[in-house]
This record gives structure tokens, C-alpha cells and sequence, in this order.
């Protein structure tokens, strides 16, 4: 072999060799994202969720603006009444620790495919905008939510229909290399205020008596009920010897607004907008440990399945136990730790109530339906006619049914068919 035949063949391994180099490189340029931020990489370089003093979030026209006041988190556009302050905080926590899934290169041309387009007339497409700023006013991040990232179907499932949400498209406005993908979908992150306020209410306990004025009249009383114990059933006040009382409908008022939850609060500037004076109405509720309710409720004018309620809160919480004759000193000590625990618990419960005051809510209809009953509503009509009977005396029952009687076994039968003889030479 000629010493040219040589360089010929080191030359030509050389750039086999250059070759192969770049045909790895370009392979692993092709995993390398072109956006700032890559696979595994969190969504927000440098977030501190302690430095955010106020989160705003946007959907269209809707939009929730919660601030932090003396270190607690309001909401702002509520007259600053208390946020659900875990909500807050967990959405803050998952902003810091979410991570990329994968980097979209795209200008902002391409955000209607990712539903974060702000010129779409449904606010669903718009996408939905959250910004963080501490407590100089400074932003410190500010994201757009699209849709979600929706997985391939699977043809072998018997169920059909696609593969479900498997992340979510996100802009960071500070970032414009792109879109990203992350696997957390965000499913709370709400606009609507009402989403993100405290959700602790009154809760009514061991009821007293209730007496609920007419509409419009607060001195005129539509009905009272009261009892003499918390085991004991209501009866109507100033009931007359005629009347015989419907207990079932007296039932329900024994754990009257035990459970009870608001929509919305309504901000002072919209309570005359929405409030229906004229149909007013006042219930005042005293229970058996000193707690008095005055509840002033009306129709919303802008919805007829929803109401507007005020509440008011007193106490007057005993001091000392009444001691039982014949106490030993053992059984002394029990029930006066019990009382002093019982006691404190009130005193929480009053305080945290007395909280709710000076604040207008919105309730579905069916929380105070019962204080819409009229008197009338209690008493039995002497003169309803009991429920109809079937013609052999059983209620509800088809004509010819006797309960005593087994009833017949149902057959299909199939009438014969016939078959026509076959045509001649087939």
C-alpha cells in the first residue's frame, strides 16, 4: 500500500469519525427544549411565597383580588372579608414546586391553540391570568392557565372516549421563549371571589325559641315556636284550643341552621342594587346556652333562587354552675372542669360569630325556607280529605290488585307461524 492510499484512508475514517459526532449531537439537540425553562426544571425560577402580599386572579370580566392585612389574607373586592387562607397558601405552594413537563417553542400567535387567547369573546378561551406582588406593589410573577392537555385515547379501553387531562398549558409573561406544559392541572384556580373566601358560618345549637316577623312588618310577629328543653318538641305559641298542631312540620326546626352555608358575601356599595326591602322579613332565635340571633333576611332581586341575610349575634353565657344537691366533692370537681370547658368553648364560639356581623350574605333559598313558612303552615286543615283510595281500598293501587292474592306469573308466548309450501320445481 502506497503512502498516499494511506492518508487517503486516515482522512477518510476522520470524517467518519467528525460524522458520527454530529449525528449524536443533532439526537440530543433534538431532547434539548429551545424554551428557558427545560423537562423537570420548576415552572418559576425564583419564587418566594412568603414575599407575596397580593394575588390577583382573572378570567375575563370575573376576577378575585385577595390581599394580605395585618397577616391575614382578605379578599379585597369583599369589603376585605376573610379569604380561606389554606386554599391561598396551597395554590402559592404548588406555584413554587410545580415543574416543567415539557417546553412549547411558540410565539404569541399561537396562544388560541393553547386557550390563552385575550381577544376570544367566551371568557373560557381567554384563559385565566394569575399575578403574585409583595408588599411594594411589585410584580413578582404573572401566568396565563390555557386548557388542558388532553391524552390520547386508548382503543383497547372498553370504556372509549379520550385519555383524560394530562397537564396543563401555562405562559409566564416573564419568559418569552414559549409555552409550557406542566402535570399539575390547577383544578381550584377559580376567578370568582366567592371560591376563595373563609367558609365558616353561623351554626345554630340547641334552640330555645324562634319567632319570625311578616314580611315588611318587623314588629308585626308572624309566628313563634318555643320549648321548654332541648329534648322536647316546639309548640306554636298563642295556639288556639281549635288548632290541632302538624308536629312533622315542626320536626326540622329543632337543628334549624345547624348546617347552614353561604354562597357570597355582597359588598356594600351593591346591597341597596340587590336587596328587596319591602320584603324583609326578622327571625330572632334564643338557644339554651344564653346565645340570642337576630337574622334579617329578603329576596335577591336579581335571582329568585337566592336570598340576602344579615346576622346578628348576642350572648349572655352563665358564670358560675348550678350545683346539684347532695354533690360529693369528686362529682363537684368533674362537672365544674366540664362547665369551664363548656364555657370556653362558647366564648370562641361567640367571638368567631361575632365576626359575621356587618356583613350582607347571599344563601340559596332552601337555608331559610323554613322562616318562610307561614303560621298556617303548622296547623292541620280539619278539612282535608284523606288520600284517595284504589277501588279495592289500597291507596295508589291498580283497579282488580288484591294484596292477599298471589299475583300471576307473567309468560311470553309466541303465536304460531306459518310457513307457506315451497313453489313447485325449487
Amino acid at each position: 500500500m502506497s503512502k498516499r492510499q494511506v492518508i487517503v484512508l486516515w482522512a477518510i475514517a476522520l470524517l467518519l469519525v467528525v460524522s458520527l459526532i454530529a449525528v449524536k449531537s443533532s439526537k440530543n439537540d433534538g431532547f434539548r427544549s429551545a424554551t428557558e425553562r427545560s423537562r423537570g426544571d420548576t415552572l418559576i425560577a425564583d419564587l418566594e411565597p412568603a414575599e407575596v402580599a397580593k394575588l390577583e386572579i382573572t378570567s375575563g370580566d370575573t376576577r378575585t383580588v385577595a390581599t394580605k392585612k395585618d397577616g391575614n389574607w382578605v379578599i379585597a373586592n369583599r369589603d376585605d372579608y376573610p379569604a380561606d387562607a389554606a386554599a391561598i397558601n396551597e395554590l402559592l405552594r404548588t406555584l413554587d414546586e410545580v415543574k416543567v413537563t415539557q417546553g412549547i417553542e411558540a410565539d404569541p400567535s399561537f396562544a388560541p391553540r393553547f386557550g390563552m387567547d385575550p381577544k376570544a369573546t367566551e371568557d373560557s378561551d381567554k384563559g385565566t391570568g394569575v399575578t403574585l406582588m409583595n408588599d411594594a406593589g411589585t410584580e413578582l410573577v404573572h401566568l396565563t392557565f390555557g386548557k388542558n392537555l388532553e391524552g390520547e385515547a386508548n382503543p383497547m379501553s372498553p370504556f372509549g372516549g379520550g385519555g383524560g387531562s394530562t397537564g396543563r398549558f401555562v405562559l409566564n409573561h416573564a419568559d418569552d421563549s414559549g409555552v409550557y406544559i406542566t402535570s399539575e392541572l390547577f383544578p381550584t384556580l377559580d376567578a370568582n371571589a366567592s371560591s376563595w373566601l373563609d367558609e365558616e358560618f353561623v351554626k345554630i345549637a340547641r334552640i330555645k325559641s324562634i319567632s319570625v316577623s311578616e314580611a315588611g312588618e318587623f314588629d308585626n310577629i308572624a309566628w313563634k315556636l318555643t320549648r321548654d328543653d332541648d329534648t322536647n318538641d316546639f309548640v306554636l305559641e298563642d295556639k288556639k284550643d281549635s288548632e290541632e298542631i302538624d308536629n312533622t312540620a315542626l320536626g326540622p326546626y329543632k337543628n334549624l341552621l345547624s348546617y347552614a352555608r353561604f354562597e357570597d358575601v355582597i359588598p356594600t356599595a351593591e346591597i341597596e342594587a340587590t336587596w328587596q326591602a319591602d320584603q324583609e322579613q326578622t327571625a330572632v332565635i334564643e338557644t339554651f346556652d344564653g346565645f340570642t340571633y337576630t337574622i334579617k333576611f329578603a329576596p335577591a332581586k336579581d335571582d329568585s333562587e337566592s336570598y340576602l341575610m344579615s346576622i346578628q349575634v348576642d350572648a349572655k353565657l352563665a358564670t358560675e354552675r348550678t350545683k346539684a344537691e347532695d354533690e360529693t366533692e369528686e362529682a363537684a370537681k368533674t362537672a365544674d372542669e366540664a362547665f369551664a370547658a363548656n364555657k370556653k368553648t362558647l366564648e370562641k364560639k361567640l367571638a368567631a360569630e361575632k365576626k359575621l356581623e356587618g356583613r350582607t350574605y347571599k344563601v340559596t333559598s332552601y337555608t331559610v325556607d323554613s322562616l318562610t313558612k307561614k303560621r298556617a303552615d303548622f296547623i292541620k286543615d280539619p278539612n282535608a280529605a284523606p288520600p284517595a283510595a284504589g277501588p279495592q281500598g289500597q291507596m295508589g293501587m291498580p283497579p282488580g290488585f288484591n294484596p292477599g292474592q298471589a299475583r300471576p306469573r307473567v309468560q311470553a308466548v309466541t303465536p304460531p307461524v306459518a310457513i307457506p309450501p315451497r313453489p313447485e320445481g325449487e
